[in-house]
């Protein structure tokens, strides 16, 4: 296959891709990543894909093919990851997920599923951590990120135990999901055929509810329960790792347990760091110079670099180093704080609260308001119009503040938009 003919072939593919805000700059390394998980008729398919979630009769009006046969094709796509299936109200919906998190992640989440997945893991990181032209768009592409960090629970004292908000707590949204599923870590999977990987627990990739349900029916993900789920969240914070979750309040899809050599969530952050590539904790740690001894053991366990060792000015042990916080690198994890001895660290909160969307919907009308993206919302022209769905996006539109309102606006170029958005004027009507 030439060089020209596999672009040709997945560059439609790649433009349905782009509609949503989570999408992936069209390079030479994204073609080959999809010329390897689909085939050309299937990219030539999905790229015909409503963005929202469809049923078999919308593909196959799509398609232009009988019932059964967009069935079995939408099916066969669903047992490799590259599309979620759900049901609804009894009625079997398919979405196709975006790259990350998504079928990126779910082509490394089970082992041996069919895929080269060590040339996989070749074109990832060359993708991903070589060109940054993807992993820049995905993380910092706007004021609205794709992730979040929950906090530490075992970092927090008595007194800000009480100040967590429960969707801050991993052990929260273990406890509150439908379903919960567990596999393979894409980062640390990728990283082993590289022959990088670190030492970090591999099988602890988690994900909720209806993503969930999908993987766990096709073998993607092991089904666990929540006894099962609280012990594996257990093992990832003995080993230090960061529990990254999807930003949202309710409904968290996935919590990636991240280390800050493999994960691609923890090198972006080292990376763009500049550019608030992850959403933090409410939370930021303290550091106790009296008590620091400077043993650099949470500079070391830090996942960002954002701990670092400077002089202590002792003038009777000069040579004597203490721990100090670069406040602009700083996740909010808490990581650091479980690893001093001496507790000389102590989380305290930030001194403004973090504002995390609070459904998928709200965040997706986030992201793609701030990344030019929200016409591609709401005129699917592979869907058929529907109202429910127009309802809940215009419905998360109408309570944004009056910025981000007048960014819809702009990009809607709408006049019916505007005389929604616009102030309401009341006429006092006389006796």
């Amino acid at each position: 296959m030439s060089h020209l003919t596999l672009k040709e072939s997945y560059s439609n593919l790649a433009d349905r891709l782009n509609l949503f805000p989570q999408g992936a700059p069209p390079t030479d390394l994204l073609f080959q990543i999809l010329a390897v998980l689909f085939t050309r008729e299937e990219a030539a398919l999905v790229a015909l894909l409503p963005i929202r979630p469809f049923n078999v009769a919308a593909a196959a009006r799509v398609w232009q093919k009988p019932a059964l046969e967009t069935r079995n094709l939408l099916e066969a796509l669903a047992s490799r990851g590259m599309l979620l299936d759900m049901d609804h109200g009894g009625e079997q919906l398919f979405v196709l997920p975006p790259p990350m998190a998504g079928f990126f992640e779910f082509s490394m989440m089970r082992v041996g599923n069919g895929y080269d997945q060590k040339l996989l893991a070749e074109l990832f990181h060359q993708y991903l951590n070589v060109e940054e032209d993807f992993v820049k768009a995905l993380f910092a592409g706007g004021e609205t990120q794709l992730g979040r960090v929950f906090v530490n629970e075992r970092a927090l004292d008595g007194d800000r135990t009480l100040t967590v908000m429960d969707y801050e707590r991993a052990s929260q949204v273990i406890r509150e999901a439908t379903h919960m599923g567990v596999g393979t870590c894409y980062c640390r999977h990728k990283m082993e055929h590289l022959g990088k990987a670190c030492k970090a627990p591999m099988d602890i990739c988690m994900t909720f509810s209806t993503t969930a349900q999908s993987l766990i029916k096709h073998g993607i993900a092991r089904q666990v329960d929540v006894k099962e789920g609280l012990d594996l969240l257990d093992q990832a914070l003995d080993a230090n790792l960061v529990q990254f979750g999807e930003n949202v309040r309710q409904k968290v899809a996935f919590i990636c347990n991240c280390c800050g050599c493999c994960c691609e969530a923890m090198l972006a952050a080292k990376r763009f760091a500049f550019l608030n590539p992850v959403a933090t904790t409410n939370f930021q740690p303290a550091v106790k110079a009296e008590d620091c001894t400077g043993c650099g053991k949470c500079v070391t366990a830090c996942p960002v670099e954002a701990m670092g060792l400077v002089a202590a000015g002792d003038p009777h042990r000069p040579k004597r180093m203490k721990a100090r916080l670069h406040k602009e690198l700083c996740l909010g994890c808490g990581v650091c704080v479980r690893t001093c001895a001496q507790g000389a660290l102590a989380l305290e909160a930030r001194p403004g609260r973090v504002l995390t969307p609070v459904t998928t919907a709200h965040r997706a009308v986030l992201m793609a308001i701030e990344r030019g993206h929200l016409q591609n919302l709401i005129f699917d022209n592979q869907a058929l119009w529907n109202h429910r769905a127009m309802a809940a996006i215009l419905g998360v539109i109408l309570k944004l503040p009056p910025v981000k309102q007048l960014m819809a606006s702009r990009q809607m170029k709408s006049i019916y938009l505007e005389r929604l958005l616009a102030p309401r004027t009341f006429v006092r009507r006389e006796a």
